[in-house]
């Protein structure tokens, strides 16, 4: 079994929202050998590579080797070895829920837990992580619990879309653009708070 921290980022075709996240993640996490990052899709052409609009936003981030994405189907083999799994919107987060239930105190749309980051003091984080041991995954899986039980101290959102990441799949240069500029802030805020669980 992998000591390193295993996050899984989904949605459709992985060619887009999900490879971006992971991109995404594996530029706030260099350097920093406690995490293994993944990306599959729930409806996927196996082997696809990203549209040149994702590849375009990939390099401007400064993306590693962005064109050697492939698409890869999501399964429950992916999910049981996952210990974090970031959806793209709510929708993907029932399908991996359906594909093996035992995930669910996993699993949240990206920007919900992003949501979560921002009720969880930082005095609830330290206790959770202070009872949770001295190696960095049981601190990580204190993380991913101290902003699950925020869940109460959360608002509900007016319209529940605003937790979803707009699929920019066959849309205008635009629309890729403004899911990027939804994702791209998601992600540093949870990479921030997990790197900032690591030095409890």
């Amino acid at each position: 079994m992998s000591n390193k921290f295993r996050i899984l980022t989904v949605c459709t075709g992985n060619i887009c929202r999900s490879p971006l996240a992971e991109q995404l993640f594996l530029l706030e996490f260099q350097g920093d050998d406690h995490f293994e990052l993944d990306s599959a899709g729930t409806k996927v052409m196996v082997g696809h590579s990203m549209p040149e609009n994702s590849l375009r936003i990939a390099r401007r981030i400064g993306a590693y080797y962005p064109e050697q994405h492939r698409a890869k189907q999501l399964t429950g083999e992916l999910i049981d070895n996952a210990d974090l799994i970031l959806a793209m919107d709510r929708g993907h987060r029932k399908q991996v829920v359906e594909l093996s239930p035992r995930s669910t105190r996993k699993v949240f749309s990206v920007r919900d837990f992003a949501r979560l980051i921002e009720v969880t003091m930082p005095a609830d984080l330290a206790a959770e992580v202070k009872l949770a041991g001295e190696t960095s995954k049981a601190k990580l899986y204190a993380a991913i619990e101290a902003a699950r039980l925020g869940r109460s101290d959360l608002p509900p959102l007016e319209n529940p879309a605003d937790e979803d990441i707009v699929d920019p799949f066959g849309r205008s240069d635009q629309v890729y653009e403004d899911s990027a500029a939804q994702l791209i802030p998601a992600v540093q805020q949870i990479a921030s708070y997990l790197k900032s669980a690591l030095e409890i």
